[in-house]
């Protein structure tokens, strides 16, 4: 069997450690606040996620910017020169071009290189959630799968990663483009809050509207219990827009009344971030359907 790499993008939201264990191949998408555009690497090495959500409410422009073509072929030729083989798992087409430039860049580099693979997957995922994915798809890796069998695992379970989150309010979506202005409306009722989750297409979509913060994680939690698949047998991941303590809470609830053995939690990249803004939670599971 032939050696394989895991390549993703920033947007998996992973801790640095964990992406590490994987040895991962990660490339940053960009974020640029005020003019100044920083690479949004896992390692905080262009800006902290402390940094990013204490200036974000005073920034006057936010922009994010995808992975190009190039920067997918620069990393990924000298693997494939090594006669090693990559498997993409890219952040959702329905939120940025990073995945169609990844895999117009596997492309242009299997005529290079034709004895070699590069299967690309759009995961439909984002954050965490394809955090999420990435996560399983290594655990396939390591129980000793071959690349076909890890890409057709992919595609499989990508519409079982649930993505349910609330955010504080829905201006940062709007301006961004995510979610439409009337949607975004209900981000100036006083006391409502939005619960969305990502839909089978790799779209952000509202579902709900819990009246509070406490509802709105209720409801969270409510779905992550009505969907999740044997929770006591699987990770669980929670990402956070500067909240951490609120998701670590979160996470201590999915255990004690789940039995969830593992909850990773970690930020809301600069990337995501900068569309959902502070005081985002999301939690990733695998069930029944999105």
């Amino acid at each position: 069997m032939s050696e394989y790499v895991l390549f993703t993008d920033s947007s998996c939201d992973l801790p640095q450690a964990l992406a590490s264990k994987m040895q991962l191949q990660v490339l940053p998408l960009t974020m640029t606040m005020d003019g100044k555009s920083y690479p949004n690497t896992l390692d905080e090495k262009y800006i902290t996620y402390v940094d990013f959500y204490n200036m974000l409410p005073k920034a006057t422009e936010v922009k994010t910017s995808a992975v190009n073509q190039h920067a997918f072929e620069t990393a990924m030729e000298p693997v494939l020169a090594e006669g090693k083989d990559i498997l993409y798992l890219g952040f959702s087409s329905g939120l940025s071009g990073t995945y169609s430039a990844g895999a117009m860049a596997a492309q242009v580099l299997h005529e290079k290189y034709p004895e070699r693979k590069i299967y690309t997957v759009d995961t439909l995922c984002a954050s965490l959630g394809e955090g999420l994915i990435v996560y399983l798809c290594w655990q396939q890796k390591q129980a000793g799968k071959t690349i076909e069998e890890v890409r057709d695992f992919a595609e499989e379970t990508k519409l079982h990663i649930c993505h349910w989150f609330t955010v504080n309010d829905l201006m940062h979506l709007k301006r961004g483009g995510r979610v439409s202005a009337t949607s975004a409306l209900i981000g100036s009722v006083l006391g409502i809050k939005p619960v969305m989750h990502m839909d089978n297409e790799g779209l952000l979509k509202l579902v709900d509207k819990a009246r509070g913060r406490k509802a709105s994680i209720k409801r969270l939690i409510s779905e992550v219990e009505k969907r999740a698949i044997d929770p006591k047998t699987q990770t669980m991941f929670i990402s956070h827009g500067g909240c951490a303590d609120e998701a670590n809470a979160i996470a201590e609830t999915l255990k004690r009344d789940l039995g969830v053995p593992e909850v990773i939690v970690n930020y809301v990249g600069p990337v995501v971030g900068a569309h959902s803004g502070p005081g985002t939670l999301a939690l990733f599971c695998v069930g029944t359907e999105r």
